[in-house]
C-alpha cells in the first residue's frame, strides 16, 4: 500500500498543447500505460497535421541578368610568381674509422612553374585569382641528396583566353588542352659537394635558391563560337537563341539589353553542331567605348561567320545593317566583310509585316523573315546557319587547319 501511495502522488509531466496525462486508476499502474485527461483533439490534429506535411525541397533561383553579370568575368590582372629553389647544404661525410669523408652537402630543388591551362568545363575567368605563388624547392641534405622539386601549379582558363604582358601578346589559347608557362620557378642551390675541386678539397661554400619568375599577366577571354549574334538593343537576339537552342539567356517582355555573351549549341542532323554566341546589344559609337563598347565587340573576333539582327517594328530597320558593319569595321577592319546572314526579326508584329516588302528591295532576298516570339521560319535560318558552317568548314580544311569543334 505504501508503494501504491507513493506512486499516485508522484507529479506527471505536462505536454504542451496536448493536456495532462494521468496514470490508470487501477490497484498497480504501470508507468508505461498512460490516458489522457483534458486532451485537445485541435491540438492534436494540428500537431499531427505539422508532422505529416510534405516539405517539398528549395530549388535553385534562376540568377537575374545582374547577378549572372558578376560571375561572368572576360579580363583579369594576375600577379604571377615562380616557386623559389632550395637552399644548398654545407656539410661533410660523417664515418666512423674515416675521418676526412669530404663535403657531402646536396643541391636544392627546383621551384615549381605556374602554368595556365585550358579547361573546357571552365567558361568563366570569374575563378581565376589576382595571384598565386609557385610552389617553393626544398633544401638539399646530407649524403649528396637532392631537395624536392616544387610541384607544378596548374591555373584553369576558359577556351579562347588571350594572354598579355603590356601590350603584347604572348599566347593564345584557343584549344582543348592548350598550356602556357606563365611563371618560372627559381633554379636551386648548390651544396657544398658542387664546390669541391683539386685545390679546395674541404669547400664550405654554399648558395641560396634563386626566385621564381615574377610577371604580371592580362587575360582576356574572347568567346569561341562557330556565329554570333550582331544588333541593336532589343532588337530580339537573346529570344532567338532561345529559339533556336537549349541556351536560356533573359528575356522579359520590357526593353532590356544582355549584360554577357550567352553561346547555344545548335544540333543538325548529321550529328554536327553549331555554336552561336549572343553578343550583348551594339549601340551607335561602340567602337569609340561607348555604352558596353569594346567590352563585348572582342568577343566577334572569334567568330568566323555572323548573323545580323534586324528589328523590323522600328522605322527603317534597313539603316541599322550599315550602322552594324560600320561599327564592326571602325572596331577592326575587315570584321564586317566575314560570310554573314541577315535575319529580320519580329515579323509577327503588324508594323513589322508592313515594312517586310521595303526592306526585301532594299536588301534583296538576302533578308530572312522570321519571329523567335511564335518560331515563325525558322527552318529558313537552320538552313542557311547550316550552309555557313559547311562553307567554314570547307575553307579550314584547304588551308590545312583542324575546324573549331563544339
Amino acid at each position: 500500500m505504501i508503494r501504491s501511495r507513493l506512486f499516485s502522488a508522484r507529479s506527471w509531466p505536462v505536454l504542451e498543447g496536448v493536456g495532462c496525462w494521468t496514470p490508470l486508476a487501477r490497484a498497480f499502474p504501470r508507468p508505461g500505460r498512460l490516458l489522457p485527461q483534458h486532451a485537445s483533439p485541435r491540438l492534436l490534429s494540428v500537431s499531427c497535421a505539422g508532422c505529416t506535411k510534405h516539405q517539398e525541397p528549395p530549388r535553385k533561383k534562376l540568377l537575374s541578368e545582374k547577378k549572372l553579370k558578376r560571375h561572368f568575368v572576360d579580363h583579369r590582372r594576375v600577379l604571377v610568381r615562380g616557386g623559389r629553389g632550395g637552399d644548398g647544404v654545407s656539410c661533410f661525410h660523417s664515418e666512423p674509422r674515416k675521418e676526412f669523408g669530404g663535403p657531402d652537402g646536396g643541391d636544392g630543388g627546383y621551384g615549381g612553374h605556374v602554368i595556365l591551362r585550358v579547361d573546357q568545363q571552365v567558361k568563366s575567368l570569374s575563378s581565376v585569382l589576382s595571384q598565386y605563388q609557385g610552389f617553393d624547392g626544398g633544401a638539399g641534405g646530407r649524403k649528396n641528396c637532392f631537395g624536392r622539386s616544387g610541384a607544378v601549379l596548374y591555373i584553369q582558363v576558359p577556351v579562347g583566353t588571350l594572354v598579355k604582358e603590356g601590350n603584347e601578346v604572348l599566347a593564345d589559347l584557343s584549344h582543348p588542352g592548350d598550356e602556357f608557362i606563365a611563371a618560372l620557378g627559381g633554379a636551386g642551390g648548390k651544396g657544398n659537394r658542387f664546390f669541391l675541386a683539386n685545390d679546395n678539397r674541404a669547400p664550405t661554400t654554399c648558395t641560396p635558391g634563386q626566385p621564381g619568375q615574377e610577371r604580371v599577366l592580362f587575360l582576356e577571354l574572347k568567346t569561341v563560337a562557330h556565329a554570333g549574334l550582331v544588333g541593336f538593343p532589343n532588337a530580339g537576339k537573346s529570344s532567338l537563341l532561345r529559339a533556336i537552342s537549349n541556351a536560356r539567356p533573359a528575356v522579359a517582355s520590357y526593353p532590356f539589353t544582355t549584360l554577357n555573351p550567352h553561346v547555344g549549341v545548335v544540333h543538325c542532323e548529321d550529328h554536327q553542331q553549331i555554336a552561336v554566341a549572343d553578343i550583348p546589344g551594339i549601340i551607335r559609337g561602340a567602337h569609340q567605348n561607348r555604352g558596353l563598347g569594346l567590352a563585348f565587340l572582342r568577343h566577334i573576333e572569334r567568330c568566323p561567320f555572323l548573323l545580323f539582327v534586324l528589328d523590323l517594328s522600328v522605322p527603317e530597320p534597313w539603316t541599322q545593317l550599315d550602322d552594324l558593319k560600320y561599327e564592326l569595321e571602325q572596331y577592326r577592319q575587315g570584321l564586317s566583310e566575314r560570310p554573314h546572314a541577315v535575319v529580320a526579326n519580329k515579323v509577327d508584329l503588324p508594323q513589322a509585316r508592313a515594312q517586310l516588302p521595303q526592306l526585301q528591295a532594299r536588301l534583296g532576298r538576302e533578308a530572312i523573315a522570321l519571329s523567335a516570339a511564335t518560331g515563325e521560319n525558322l527552318e529558313e535560318l537552320l538552313l542557311r546557319l547550316k550552309e555557313l558552317h559547311d562553307d567554314h568548314v570547307a575553307a579550314e580544311l584547304e588551308r590545312g587547319r583542324q575546324p573549331l569543334r563544339w
